[in-house]
């Protein structure tokens, strides 16, 4: 089986979530003694006239086709519609004839893939990472940093949203206490309302051209209800044996907390270092190390630094190399994740389930789904740091409280299993085609 599996970014120089997902996906793959291809976006320049370069590449064996995008004079629907990116599709999937095309999120890299592929006759799964197909911001995280609570119905909403991203909209939305975003929305006009809904429906006609649409939550899942697009929950699964030789939790004088992950503002760092400031200076110690790449967003890293403020018990580790995931979890004894966005399922509380490590989140998104309550883990209110520290003053005082969610760990599902499922799928698209092909 040949699959093309398209991701907006991959590594060695990107590695958050859908990339990382997409790299073990490719490595199962070829494990299992299949064909597998990558396409992702490398490099983006505004000065490059528009259009596209392609390089071939080689990342663990895999072939990865570089994308170079060059958006000068790009047209004002090339973030999900390229049409240089979809040409290029075109012609890789007549050329290569890949049994499945294998679309994740649609950021940056669009719906060219799916479109191709379905032209062609050939199989599309859809995986969803995110709320690209829902939310020009991928995040449903507004201008103003406030959570969107659903899609919109009024796409000038999502309009006036993206406006917020400029002073001159921002600073009287907040000063009005909202009422300036109704005035705007009521009065825009209509090449706004146009534009955000021909987003829309190019990206709803997309989605529905796919064979399977997947997701890792049920959460993500429940949001495409509205477009009647019915999406097949599978959830994330991990293979035991990196994680076996990982110490296991022992109470001692000092709680180690960890986060590990993207340093960007929908993350929620600032909100746990504000939250551990929070905690009174006499009791139990405790002490945070926060572990993901530095350089990826250099303003808001500079602001966790001033909030830090010199705090001897709060440090900035950096980046690690994704086979160092079971030495990090081994350096702390619980790890928390703050988002302010609605998480998907992040596959680094399966892993630090896996290693026997409690998790406290945001009572939000698919989070709910991984971490049990006062079971194997805690949920604060998302955005919330006095909740948040109230949690963590907990594992200081508490008795047998860290123990107790450890002992209520239960082991997440299995990597095997997880592949088992898609390549059933997989097999019964291929099949489905191979079939009809032979009744026509």
């Amino acid at each position: 089986m040949r699959v093309l599996l398209a991701v907006h970014h991959f590594p060695p120089r990107y590695s958050a979530g859908a990339e990382l997902y997409v790299l073990r996906l490719a490595r199962e793959l070829l494990r299992h003694g299949h064909q597998a291809e990558v396409v992702c976006v490398e490099t983006i320049d505004v000065t490059k006239p528009f259009g596209v370069d392609v390089a071939l590449d080689q990342y663990a064996g895999i072939p990865v086709w570089r994308l170079h995008l060059g958006l000068k004079g790009a047209p004002a629907q090339w973030s999900y519609d390229n049409p240089a990116i979809a040409a290029w599709f075109e012609q890789q999937v007549q050329l290569s004839q890949p049994d499945i095309v294998h679309l994740h999120s649609g950021y940056l890299i669009g719906i060219g893939a799916v479109r191709a592929a379905h032209a062609q006759g050939i199989p599309t799964v859809v995986t969803l990472h995110d709320y690209w197909f829902l939310c020009p911001r991928i995040t449903l995280l507004r201008g103003d940093g406030s959570l969107c609570p659903q899609p919109p119905t009024d796409p000038a909403e999502c309009a006036w949203c993206l406006h917020l991203d400029q002073r001159r909209y921002r600073w009287p939305a907040r000063f009005s206490a909202g009422l300036a975003g109704k005035v705007w929305i009521a009065l825009a006009g209509q090449t706004e309302r146009t534009e955000q809904q021909a987003r829309r429906d190019t990206l709803r006609a997309a989605l529905a051209q796919a064979d399977l649409v997947t997701s890792p939550s049920q959460f993500l899942a429940n949001l495409f209800k509205e477009w009647h697009i019915p999406v097949q929950t599978i959830r994330l699964g991990l293979p035991r044996e990196p994680f076996a030789s990982v110490p296991p939790v022992q109470a001692g004088s000092t709680v180690r907390l960890g986060y590990i992950g993207q340093i960007a503002p929908h993350k929620g760092v600032h909100l746990l270092i504000r939250a551990l400031k929070r905690l009174p200076a006499n009791g139990k110690s405790i002490e945070l190390r926060i572990f993901g790449n530095l350089d990826q967003h250099p303003a808001y890293t500079r602001t966790l630094r001033h909030l830090i403020d010199g705090a001897p018990n709060i440090h900035l580790v950096g980046k690690f190399r994704s086979d160092q995931i079971a030495h990090v979890l081994g350096q702390i004894d619980v790890l928390v994740v703050p988002s302010i966005w609605y998480e998907n399922s992040p596959i680094v509380v399966l892993e630090a389930h896996a290693s026997g490590r409690p998790v406290i989140a945001s009572r939000s998104g698919g989070l709910v789904e991984l971490v049990q309550d006062e079971v194997d883990g805690l949920l604060f209110t998302a955005g919330d740091s006095r909740d948040l520290a109230r949690q963590l003053q907990r594992l200081r005082t508490e008795p047998g409280l860290l123990e107790r969610l450890r002992d209520g760990i239960q082991p997440p599902p299995l990597l095997d299993e997880e592949i088992q499922t898609i390549f059933q799928h997989y097999t019964a698209l291929v099949e489905r085609r191979t079939a009809s092909r032979g009744i026509g």
